[in-house]
């Protein structure tokens, strides 16, 4: 077996989340890997010494632990599939760590088929944007097999904080559970802001007070200039926010739990892709309420 100075990374999605990611395990001295579908953005990543592969299958192959962080369910199982995908690449033992906020279900069967080639899944969906996989002080909860956790928790502290949750689609309700806030917190703070704009206050001085008294999360106070100046370069996008809270309600039908905020966040959401905002951060729930300014009420439900 590889020991820890030695390990060859594979890295499977090389996108904001995941790139950044890479760009730890490369300055930690890894050898890394990675494939991503639009080779020119990991062109930063190959300069700093990323090894590139045209496929998963191939970055599978020449790994030793793979990671992959991908947006969607359905892009999981393109990457997994196939002649060329990973499970055509993996060997016996081989450690797959996916970064992926997915169902439940689809980490639950993809488990199943990892298994039956001998090699083990580990889930380990994450809480934190760019900032925290930047600074190294990601939230990382992990599902699944706990020889192959004590494998590759030397790699995940390279990210954050790893911690062990249980079985695999465990972690994932986890990290639904945890963008339920996150959406909620985002829309009632724009809603508080909104009215405090509205009833003739600066918005800079309203948002200052707010996010310094007892509502201020961490998250709340490091979005604050977002939400006032919206960038181009989302943190953590409303089609991506969305995504996370209809896997959220979906797996809250399945276990009879009542969400009845998070399907308000929800409405908001589809209002914030409606009014263009669908690849800006999060933030821009403030935007969007302000839009509705003056319309009625029946535009919102």
């Amino acid at each position: 077996m590889a020991t820890a100075t030695t390990t060859r990374i594979g890295f499977v999605g090389l996108g904001h989340m995941g790139g950044n990611m890479a760009a730890r395990f490369l300055a930690a001295g890894y050898t890394v890997y990675g494939e991503e579908r639009n080779r020119a953005t990991a062109q930063g990543l190959e300069h700093d010494g990323l090894q590139w592969r045209d496929t998963p299958r191939e970055a599978a192959e020449a790994a030793d632990i793979l990671f992959t962080s991908l947006p969607d369910d359905r892009v999981l199982e393109t990457v997994a599939s196939g002649p060329d995908g990973v499970l055509a690449g993996l060997a016996a033992d081989e450690v797959w760590v996916d970064m992926s906020t997915v169902s439940p279900r689809a980490s639950r069967e993809l488990a199943e088929r990892v298994h039956a080639l001998g090699a083990s899944l580990l889930d380990a969906p994450v809480s934190g944007s760019v900032p925290q996989v930047q600074a190294g002080t990601l939230t990382i909860m992990v599902e699944g097999n706990k020889d192959a956790y004590a494998r590759v928790e030397p790699f995940l502290r390279e990210l954050g904080t790893p911690t062990h949750i249980g079985e695999n689609g465990q972690g994932l309700v986890l990290k639904l559970a945890i963008n339920i806030s996150l959406a909620v917190q985002m829309l009632a703070f724009a809603e508080g802001l909104l009215l405090a704009e509205c009833g003739g206050i600066d918005p800079g001085a309203a948002g200052e007070v707010m996010a310094g008294s007892a509502i201020g999360s961490p998250m709340l106070k490091a979005r604050l200039p977002l939400i006032l100046d919206l960038p181009d370069e989302a943190w953590f996008d409303v089609g991506l926010m969305q995504k996370d809270i209809v896997l959220a309600l979906e797996a809250a039908r399945e276990l009879r739990v009542p969400l009845p905020s998070a399907a308000a966040a929800d409405e908001m959401l589809t209002l914030a892709r409606a009014h263009g905002h669908e690849h800006h951060d999060l933030a821009a729930l403030f935007q969007t309420l302000r839009q509705l300014v003056g319309e009625p009420l029946r535009a919102v439900t």
